[in-house]
């Protein structure tokens, strides 16, 4: 019975665009009851769908409750806004979460939790603490001492920076899980090790904690993703949050404590708009240097996992979020396999020349140069046909006719998709058609064996 369930579910989300029916949805519902009860919701899937949401709720970009509707606060429109923008506006839903990661507190009335603080803000001055003092090292916090600070009780940054130092002065930067677990558990006033396990705390626990704090912008990933470290290209936003969050209102109700996060600080929007740091080069610096530093079949395999949707385990990849980590890979491919191919992507880096957000619109993905062509790619881990063909194909061949209009030189675009939809295919056949423009679209497996059999990027265009 077990079986046959899976079995039909499987044959349900079957579906080229990733969508169902209302009949589908109404079935999967019926076969997939929810053993789940949270506070304030029906047991089942009203429960399950607080589970879901919850984080959404705190970070203040939606207020609901059982028997309201749904309302979507200022912030929450702008990332659906950002969100729906043609191309996806990254920077703003960046700048977004940063409003909502400098005001969230640890303890708030949606999630009561005996530790008491701001972790965005008591990050960021401890680091600052660390950095003020000559003993210590210019790299920020080691991946190893992260646990320290979200077991932290309170908002004292101070006090977090000293006990960090002791920590470094007894055992330098080499200390083993089971120190730093000892260490955490005597912050928590807790020997419940069946609940606070090590590999949680130690491991699962900061892997998490660093995406979320990257996902302010604030942070970059120093030494191979050993040290986490305040940005410097947005030293100036970095400086706001701690002048102005790092004391905080507190709240006992929720639709108080949604309305203050719901708000946008103007003022950090206007920081976020005069950031004007041309980063080309430490961008280009860092891409050459992964490609030499890693080998062809790891950037192959890294290209597969995230196009299939699966977890990378590199200490620094796995920290940047999936459509950006696409074009990074692709870019370093194409590095290493054809040489003296000038590869210029245009995703946007922090100062260690790693992503943090995907290329802007108006202009291609990636930018490559050679000698006897120039070529576009384009990478995006959308599968259905509507986004491949409206939002792949058509403004591909609207910049591909505008190069080609000003440059005399042969030039094209390369379309690289986890799948291939077969309408996006004749889509691109068509442009050629219509505009005379030639799109190559590659499934990331074709993509991956044709270009390490090429020896020049050129050979793409004349043997398709």
């Amino acid at each position: 019975m077990y079986v046959s369930r899976i079995e039909e579910l499987k044959d349900i989300s079957k579906s080229e665009d990733d969508t169902f029916s209302d009949k589908q949805l109404e079935k999967i519902i019926e076969m997939s009851p929810q053993k789940h009860k949270e506070a304030g919701f029906n047991y089942g899937w009203d429960s399950r769908f607080d589970t879901w949401y919850k984080i959404i709720k705190e970070f203040g970009f939606i207020k609901y409750a059982m028997g309201k509707p749904i309302t979507i606060t200022a912030t929450g429109h702008m990332l659906v806004d950002a969100y729906m923008e043609e191309p996806c506006n990254d920077k703003k839903i960046q700048t977004v979460f940063l409003n909502a990661l400098m005001k969230y507190q640890t303890n708030n009335p949606l999630r009561r939790n005996l530790n008491e603080n701001v972790p965005l803000p008591l990050l960021l001055k401890v680091i600052q603490y660390l950095h003020d003092d000559p003993e210590e090292n210019n790299a920020g916090l080691a991946r190893h001492e992260l646990p320290i600070l979200i077991c932290w009780r309170d908002n004292n940054a101070y006090a977090a920076y000293q006990y960090i130092k002791d920590i470094r002065k007894t055992v330098g930067f080499t200390c083993s899980d089971e120190y730093i677990y000892e260490k955490c558990l005597s912050i928590l006033g807790s020997d419940n090790r069946n609940y606070l396990k090590m590999e949680k705390i130690c491991h699962e626990a900061v892997d998490e904690y660093i995406r979320k704090m990257r996902m302010s912008g604030l942070l970059s990933l120093r030494g191979n993703g050993r040290f986490l470290d305040i940005n410097s290209y947005e030293l100036e936003s970095a400086t706001y949050v701690m002048e102005n969050y790092m004391e905080y209102p507190k709240f006992d109700e929720e639709d108080a404590y949604i309305d203050y996060m719901g708000t946008v600080d103007a003022k950090i929007l206007q920081i976020e708009v005069r950031q004007t740091i041309d980063s080309s080069d430490v961008r280009k610096q860092t891409l050459y240097k992964y490609a030499s530093e890693m080998s062809k079949e790891s950037i192959q395999k890294e290209l597969l996992l995230v196009c299939n949707k699966k977890e990378s385990k590199h200490n620094v990849l796995k920290f940047i979020n999936a459509p950006t980590r696409l074009e990074f890979l692709t870019s370093i491919a194409l590095v290493q396999n054809f040489e003296g191919l000038d590869v210029n992507p245009n995703y946007a880096v922090d100062d260690e020349g790693l992503p943090t957000f995907t290329a802007s619109g108006g202009c291609a993905d990636i930018e490559c140069y050679d000698t006897d062509c120039d070529s576009y790619f384009e990478v995006t881990l959308m599968r259905g046909r509507s986004d491949q063909v409206n939002n792949e194909i058509i403004p591909i061949s609207r910049h591909l006719k505008n190069a080609k209009d000003k440059k005399r030189q042969e030039s094209f675009s390369v379309f690289v998709a986890p799948v291939i939809h077969p309408d996006t295919r004749e889509a691109a056949e068509w442009q050629k058609y219509k505009n005379g423009v030639d799109i190559l679209t590659y499934d990331i497996n074709e993509f991956i064996k044709t270009i390490d059999k090429e020896e020049r990027v050129s050979h793409l265009l004349a043997n398709c």
